[in-house]
């Protein structure tokens, strides 16, 4: 479905929109489109509640919000394991206001038997992360290196699993056959794994911010690219709006109720102007 701007309603009719970072606000250089940062800054100052629900740390997500001027009164990190909250008396701005952890010994100890070279890393919940030789594709403040065995007996926010020797088909039918229970996991572009806590996910997050905010749910708008906004645009997509990014995979496009132009054409721009 094309976007197309809506009719502007009462001015006191904000609306609650939530944004992916990587592939919907952010290139994979890192830029911002100066395109989308305008309309991110135009769509606030009508009064729209904007925020970031992102499979990111909270330390990847801090300077996003840096780069966009935006301070929100939450923001959902980790896939919804961590909800950050705004307080000016916090040393970075920001508190950890809800925080989701699981043991993740059982599911690393069954990845690592379907992937015995695959790289390790779990997000402890206060954002220390903990990771094995050759995760490379990260930004690692805030961390260290461990043998697998130390990932164990932990609580843990996140897991991420990546395999360098896999493509992204062999990947998936890797992953497929796993069998993984009592986690929630979403599958990258590239041949990695991104788990949290079981019936964890942006959507529960989201729904938890709503409710805080008391905000309307046939106001919320959610924007994203990838596997793990599925349940997000399920949640939006039930009253509101859930708009997949042109270049998405076709089952994210799918389960969205509009489709947006790509990232390498600022499309997140359009479907913030929309808004009224």
């Amino acid at each position: 479905m094309s976007i197309e701007r809506m009719p502007r309603p009462g001015e006191d009719e904000q609306w609650f929109v939530a944004l992916d970072v990587d592939g919907t606000i952010m290139h994979e250089d890192g830029s911002i489109d100066g395109a989308v940062a305008e309309a991110v800054a135009e769509a606030r100052s009508r009064g729209h509640v904007l925020t970031l629900a992102t499979g990111r740390s909270w330390a990847g997500t801090a300077p996003v919000l840096e780069q966009l001027g935006l301070k929100p009164e939450y923001v959902v990190c980790a896939n919804g394991a961590v909800t950050m909250q705004r307080d000016d008396a916090a040393s970075d701005g920001y508190i950890r206001r809800h925080v989701e952890t699981f043991d993740p010994t059982a599911v690393l100890e069954r990845i690592r038997g379907h992937l015995p070279a695959g790289k390790f890393m779990i997000e402890l919940p206060d954002g220390y992360r903990l990771y094995t030789e050759g995760m490379t594709e990260w930004n690692f403040d805030n961390a260290r290196e461990v043998l697998f065995e130390e990932l164990l007996d932990q609580r843990a926010t996140r897991v991420v699993v990546t395999s360098l020797e896999h493509g992204f088909d062999e990947f998936f039918e890797i992953v497929d056959q796993m069998g993984l229970h009592h986690v929630s996991y979403a599958i990258g572009w590239t041949a990695w794994l991104d788990i949290a806590p079981d019936g964890v996910n942006k959507a529960t997050a989201l729904e938890r911010v709503r409710g805080w905010l008391d905000l309307p749910s046939d106001r919320v708008l959610a924007a994203g690219d990838g596997r793990n906004d599925l349940e997000m645009f399920a949640w939006a997509g039930a009253a509101g709006r859930a708009v997949a990014m042109g270049q998405a995979p076709d089952e994210v496009r799918a389960a969205a109720n509009e489709v947006g132009g790509s990232i390498a054409d600022a499309g997140l721009a359009a479907v913030l102007d929309s808004l009224p």
